[in-house]
């Protein structure tokens, strides 16, 4: 973490009287600057307070109770998140109410079902995961914005 972030999560620790040591990562939503700054934005003004990754076997799922920086699409820090429930499951079995805490667009379940399945496929393919299924699974994460 550069040194900006590390005053900011610094200085967030200080004034809530929380360990230093609990923080997951820096991260922006999306995969360009305009979808990290409009992500960011929803989580900033709590309409985004859930999301939605590939599971990657090799690395750890954040823990409930971890929080996170998230960022825009500068690198800079937006906000502070929590996590509050964390579960891995395969994609069709992502519910519509999960969905709709994700905030994006019109929150409609089919809208995020094909922007999601399109996003996942392409990420797949450059991470070399294998085609992107029905039954690839997926982290949920519901979150709560701290600051």
């Amino acid at each position: 973490m550069n040194k900006e972030l590390n005053k900011y999560w610094h200085d967030f620790c200080q004034q809530r009287g929380i360990d230093s040591n609990k923080l997951d990562e820096a991260y922006a939503f999306g995969d360009n600057v305009e979808m990290a700054n409009q992500l960011a934005d929803l989580v900033n003004r709590g309409i985004k307070t859930a999301t939605t990754s590939i599971y990657d076997e090799r690395e750890p799922v954040a823990p409930v109770g971890q929080y996170s920086i998230i960022l825009d699409g500068s690198g800079q820090p937006v906000c502070v998140i929590q996590n509050r429930v964390v579960e891995v499951i395969p994609f069709k079995q992502v519910s519509q109410e999960h969905a709709y805490h994700e905030g994006e667009g019109n929150r409609d379940y089919e809208t995020w079902r094909k922007e999601h399945w399109n996003f996942f496929t392409k990420e797949c393919q450059a991470e070399g995961f294998g085609d992107f299924t029905e039954d690839t699974k997926v982290v949920c994460e519901v979150f709560t914005k701290i600051e």
